[in-house]
């Protein structure tokens, strides 16, 4: 079964930048496509951007990440990175990712199969 394992949140000033990693810690993720999803306290999970798999090329995020954040994958890493910048309060939430194997060549934040467990991300003075 894929593995899903997330890295790299922590607690940053606003404005500030961190890089998440998502790692598929048995099988290759060349074949899935990625989301990142995020669930604040009280909130529910919404998505924040996907990337399909290596031969598809695309890419989409949420209207309140456009122009921050960039997503990305390395496959002979087997990793999917999410490039946060100039973050702010209201992007404080736990970050999860997720894979999808199937229609994997396009890009959307429906139908994923495989999660991981999650890093908080904290922007806070």
């Amino acid at each position: 079964q894929l593995q899903l394992v997330e890295s790299g949140g922590g607690l940053v000033q606003p404005g500030g930048s961190l890089r998440l990693s998502c790692a598929g810690s048995r099988f290759t993720l060349d074949y899935y496509a990625i989301g990142w999803f995020r669930q604040a306290p009280g909130k529910e999970r919404e998505g924040v951007s996907c990337i399909s798999s290596s031969g598809g090329g695309s890419t989409n995020y949420a209207d309140s990440v456009k122009g921050r954040f960039t997503i990305s994958r390395d496959n002979a890493k087997k990793t999917v990175y999410l490039q946060m910048n100039s973050l702010k309060p209201e992007d404080t939430a736990v970050y999860s990712c997720a894979a999808r194997l199937r229609d994997a060549s396009s890009c959307n934040l429906e139908g994923y199969d495989y999660w991981g467990q999650g890093t908080q991300v904290t922007v806070s003075s």
